[in-house]
């Protein structure tokens, strides 16, 4: 089966209207809390790639039965004690962060023991920041070198706990907001500020919850409750998505794109704030609110006057996913850019700080590092000619789409493998870049 590409052609102008996959964030978080709400929701535009698939096979190995009926996945969900099991089992997570880290919270009442697995990449992965929580409230958790597979049993005899979230992970402090729905009592996070995705269904499905917020931390109060009521929800477009064909139009020559519907809650566009200050003039059009989160357009223009940041630090966990195309716009950007603190970015798929900074020096853009913070010193004339493969980044595919940015924008013989990467996030990546113009051949 083929699973290398090659890019060997700029990518010319264009000036197109897109729509790209569905938040994956938000899907992941709908499917797992439709199953434990009582009766029917129905999720419309779920993200149909890899990571999903795999928290819908998850919630079934629990006895949670779903259908498909036409763009809608309707989930009948028990509430939440719902999840019924006559004898061990093993969730396979697949590539998936959240859903490994966020079932756990729902698994803290079940009956029997379960095993979360994952694949080489996620089972590198620290689940420590989920454990020690969770084995607070009064549960069973077993886990080898603070790594998959974890093991997980459930107690009927649960208490609220008092956490202090530090890590800025999302997916940690989203794992015990769940978990205290089956706590008697309130639960209290001190959380260092990251996405509030879960937050924001919460209220949206009248969960009790109180949120203070401070510079640096939210203080969230999360109460025991026994149920809450099925739901719809209409998944809009995702912004990590988007990120990739937004630096695709800065960076190339004279181009403009629209993409269309795209979630721009304000925990998750750090990246389209620091490319702002870094000159490029990136617009939302047509704002609305849904559901406590906000959607709008997001048109964005080709820029030849991009310059150096030093990138405040209370954007990192904003961008942390996006740092990747932010570090290749600073690479041709005009000066230095400084980024701080960036360790968190070497706790996902892959080592993606170290896997970066190796990148751009292969490209010829000079990088100095110290621990965790570089220096990228731009050049706004970088051509590329010679001939580069992308091997051996752990089926990252975030690293994979960041390639084919790089190769049709900077030029060169680009050697991209592991395109299977793509199917955990973005499935139809690469048949938008084609349809944007992009010259993709696929090698043996």
């Amino acid at each position: 089966m083929k699973n290398i590409i090659e890019i060997k052609d700029k990518i010319k102008n264009f000036d197109r209207i897109i729509k790209v996959s569905s938040d994956k964030s938000i899907s992941i978080r709908s499917v797992l809390l439709a199953s434990q709400a009582i009766g029917k929701s129905n999720l419309y535009n779920l993200l149909e790639s890899e990571d999903v698939i795999n928290s819908l096979k998850a919630i079934k190995k629990l006895g949670i039965k779903y259908k498909k009926i036409k763009n809608c996945y309707r989930i009948y969900g028990f509430g939440l004690s719902g999840y019924k099991l006559k004898k061990k089992i093993n969730l396979n997570a697949g590539n998936s962060g959240t859903l490994a880290r966020l079932i756990l919270g729902l698994l803290i009442n079940i009956n029997k023991e379960v095993t979360i697995k994952g694949d080489k990449s996620l089972s590198k992965r620290d689940f420590s920041r989920i454990t020690i929580p969770l084995k607070k409230f009064g549960v069973n958790i077993k886990s080898k070198n603070k790594s998959l597979p974890v093991k997980i049993s459930g107690s009927d005899f649960l208490r609220p706990i008092n956490y202090v979230e530090n890590l800025g992970s999302a997916q940690c402090k989203s794992a015990i907001m769940l978990a205290a729905l089956k706590a008697p009592g309130i639960t209290r996070i001190k959380a260092k500020k990251s996405r509030n995705h879960t937050e924001v269904l919460f209220k949206s499905l009248n969960i009790p919850i109180k949120i203070q917020k401070k510079k640096s931390y939210d203080y969230i109060e999360v109460k025991g409750i026994t149920g809450f009521n099925g739901f719809d929800y209409v998944i809009p477009g995702d912004i990590s998505s988007s990120s990739f064909f937004i630096v695709l139009t800065l960076l190339a020559t004279k181009s403009k794109l629209m993409i269309q519907n795209i979630n721009v809650n304000n925990t998750r566009i750090g990246i389209i704030k620091i490319l702002n200050k870094m000159g490029a003039k990136i617009r939302f059009k047509d704002k609305k609110n849904y559901r406590g989160e906000t959607l709008a357009n997001i048109l964005v223009n080709s820029s030849s006057n991009l310059k150096g940041i030093n990138c405040p630090e209370n954007l990192n966990s904003s961008a942390i996913d996006e740092f990747l195309l932010i570090f290749l716009v600073a690479a041709k950007a005009n000066g230095i850019s400084n980024f701080r603190n960036l360790g968190e970015m070497n706790k996902k798929e892959s080592p993606r700080l170290d896997i970066a900074i190796n990148f751009l020096r292969d490209i010829g853009i000079k990088v100095q590092r110290n621990k965790d913070n570089i220096k990228i010193y731009g050049n706004p004339k970088l051509e590329l000619n010679n001939k580069y493969i992308v091997k051996n980044f752990r089926k990252d595919h975030r690293i994979f789409m960041m390639s084919c940015i790089a190769a049709l924008v900077l030029g060169g013989n680009f050697n991209i493998h592991d395109v299977d990467s793509i199917k955990t996030s973005f499935p139809n990546f690469l048949k938008i870049l084609s349809n944007l113009g992009a010259k993709i051949k696929w090698k043996d």
